[in-house]
């Protein structure tokens, strides 16, 4: 086939399935990776392909708001991510939980559970949560990203040092090869900080396309964690640095979600405040 064939049958492909990634394209028409990438430059080019992360998509699909579009990007591994944390969290368990697309897959996870206590700045997961099982939610108020309905700035720190939990769980955008946790926000990274000052049990849940990759801000090392929960296992460079870190790693897959995670310690929970 032609490249200019190719390309108008790729068009006709995005058009019908409205995202496309360049491996399933490359495999559709016997070629190469970057036989795809050559036809796909001048229709992005041109406007009519936007290029996302592996893929391509329509321009109207930017309309979309950037949120709900990561709460599909990896969903498999966040879904996987959320089934961990599920079995990890008990009933009548404390935690606080931050907003990101990752967390939001753990709190419809956590649904299940019970008698929770659960402190967020998140609108999404008090939603998922709260008047549900007997749970107790405690939202932090502040101004609201119109992204993902989070609550940020100095009034949620404060808010959250009332509390001891048993867990804080947050997310985070990319860890790279030295082991570095990074985010792209200030404001996500305060509160990551500020949650794991107010936990017994420090948790990262990462999917593993984050891993090798680096953001704006160094948020922490592998140090200040206690347990990484990811979909995938990190390669053997990575694996190193976080067990000479000490960080526990626990990695769900969509086919195993049985594979036992690292007990917590059996530390009794004061109630909040």
């Amino acid at each position: 086939m032609l490249s200019n064939q190719r390309q108008a049958e790729i068009l006709r492909l995005v058009r019908e399935q409205r995202t496309c990634t360049i491996t399933d394209l490359a495999g559709r028409f016997d070629v190469s990776d970057e036989t795809i990438r050559r036809d796909l430059k001048p229709l992005i080019a041109d406007g009519r392909l936007i290029k996302v992360h592996g893929g391509v998509m329509l321009p109207e699909r930017l309309d979309e708001p950037p949120f709900q579009r990561r709460m599909v990007a990896s969903l498999d591994g966040k879904r996987a991510i959320g089934a961990r944390l599920g079995e990890l969290v008990r009933d009548g368990d404390s935690l606080i939980l931050e907003g990101g697309t990752t967390c939001l897959h753990i709190a419809q996870a956590l649904a299940a559970r019970s008698r929770l206590t659960v402190v967020t700045n998140s609108i999404e997961v008090a939603r998922v949560l709260a008047s549900r099982n007997g749970n107790r939610v405690f939202i932090a108020g502040g101004e609201l990203r119109a992204d993902d309905g989070a609550a940020f700035g100095d009034s949620v720190l404060a808010f959250l040092r009332q509390f001891h939990v048993r867990y804080a769980i947050v997310s985070v955008t990319a860890i790279d090869m030295r082991g570095r946790f990074m985010d792209a926000l200030p404001a996500d990274v305060a509160f990551a900080v500020a949650a794991f000052a107010q936990a017994e049990r420090r948790v990262v849940a990462a999917d593993h396309a984050k891993f090798g990759h680096s953001a704006l801000l160094h948020a922490f090392g592998a140090d200040a964690i206690d347990l990484l929960v990811t979909d995938e296992a990190p390669v053997p460079a990575l694996a190193q640095v976080f067990a000479a870190a000490g960080m526990e790693v626990a990695v769900g897959e969509p086919d195993n979600p049985t594979q036992p995670l690292p007990d917590p310690p059996p530390q009794p929970i004061p109630s909040n405040a």
